[in-house]
C-alpha cells in the first residue's frame, strides 16, 4: 500500500498517548481516521489535530473492553464511513503489580483490552477486507511480549499472546491481499503507559519518542512488514534483537541483563508506588 490518501483507518486508543501521534501521522498521509476511545473530550481533541494536519476524522466514543458489543461498533463505523481499509489496534492498558497481588478483574481487564478486543475487531472486519482482496491490520504489541518482565507479568502475557496470534493469522492470510503486522516498542518518552513522573524509565534499556513509533506504524502499513522492533535507534534495536535471541538459548542470562539494565527495579518500584496508592485510597474511605 504505497499511499494512504483517501483510505479509511479505524484507530483504537485514539484519545491520548501513542494513539494521538499515530492519528497525526495518518493525517499527514491524508487518510480518513475513525478515532475510537472511551474519552469523548480526548477524541474531539484528536480529531481537531487530524483535521488540522490534512486528514479527515470521525470520533466514535466506545469502550472496546465490552468485547461482546464490538459488532455494534463496526456497524456504526460501516454506516458512517463505509468499508475499513486499515485497522490499527493501538488501545492497551498496563497494570503493574507483583503477580500474587493481581485481582481476577485486573487480569480480565488487561486481556480484554490488549488481546480479546483486538481479536474480535479483526474477526469482524477481516471478511470484508478479504472479499475486497485488500486490507492492512497493525497491532501495537511490545518488547514485553518478547521477553517477560517482572512485576508486569499480565501485560507481558497479553502482548506475547498478541504477537503469536498475529503470527498465525499472517500465515493464514498469505496470498489474500490482506496483511497483518505487529509493532513492538520498548519504553516510550513523554507519553504512554510507562511514563511515570516519580520513576524515570531505565535509559540503558532504550527510550523511544512516540513520533518514531508512529512512523514505524506507517512503515508497517505501507511496507507490509510482518514485525517491527522500535527501540531508540537502529543500534539499540539490533542489540535488543540479539539479546532476545540469546534469551531463547539461555533465559536466565537475559534475566540478569534485565536486572543490570534496571528494568526489574523500575517495575518493582512502580508496583510498590501503585500498592501504596491503593492502600492510601482504602485508608481514606
Amino acid at each position: 500500500m504505497t499511499t494512504l490518501t483517501g483510505k479509511t483507518v479505524l484507530l483504537t486508543g485514539a484519545s491520548r498517548g501513542l494513539g494521538v501521534h499515530i492519528a497525526r501521522a495518518l493525517a499527514k498521509e491524508q487518510a480518513t481516521v475513525v478515532c475510537v476511545s472511551r474519552s469523548r473530550s480526548g477524541l474531539e481533541q484528536t480529531c481537531d489535530a487530524v483535521n488540522a494536519a490534512g486528514g479527515r476524522a470521525f470520533a466514535v466514543p466506545f469502550d472496546i473492553t465490552k468485547v461482546g458489543e464490538l459488532s455494534a461498533l463496526t456497524e456504526q463505523v460501516h454506516s458512517t464511513v463505509g468499508s475499513v481499509d486499515i485497522l490499527v489496534n493501538n488501545a492497551g492498558i498496563e497494570i503493574i503489580s507483583a503477580f500474587a497481588n493481581y485481582s481476577l478483574a485486573e487480569i480480565h481487564s488487561v486481556f480484554n483490552t490488549n488481546l480479546l478486543a483486538t481479536m474480535e475487531l479483526t474477526r469482524l472486519l477481516l471478511p470484508n477486507m478479504m472479499e475486497r482482496g485488500s486490507g492492512r491490520i497493525v497491532n501495537i504489541a511490545s518488547l514485553a511480549g518478547k521477553k517477560g518482565i517482572a512485576f508486569n507479568s499480565i501485560y507481558s502475557a497479553s502482548k506475547a499472546s498478541l504477537i503469536m496470534w498475529t503470527d498465525a493469522v499472517r500465515q493464514e492470510l498469505a496470498g489474500s491481499g490482506v496483511h497483518i503486522s505487529t509493532v513492538c516498542p520498548g519504553y516510550i518518552s513523554h507519553t504512554g503507559m510507562t511514563v511515570d513522573p516519580r520513576v524515570p524509565a531505565p535509559k540503558l534499556a532504550g527510550v523511544t519518542t512516540p513520533k518514531v513509533i508512529a512512523n514505524a506504524v506507517m512503515r508497517a502499513i505501507k511496507g507490509n512488514q510482518a514485525e517491527i522492533f522500535v527501540n531508540q535507534n537502529p543500534i539499540m534495536e539490533g542489540v535488543t534483537k540479539l539479546m532476545l535471541s540469546m534469551g531463547q538459548i539461555s533465559p536466565t542470562v537475559v534475566d540478569k541483563l534485565y536486572q543490570f539494565l534496571g528494568i526489574v527495579n523500575f517495575n518493582q518500584v512502580r508496583a510498590g508506588n501503585r500498592a501504596n496508592l491503593k492502600y492510601a485510597a482504602v485508608g481514606r474511605y
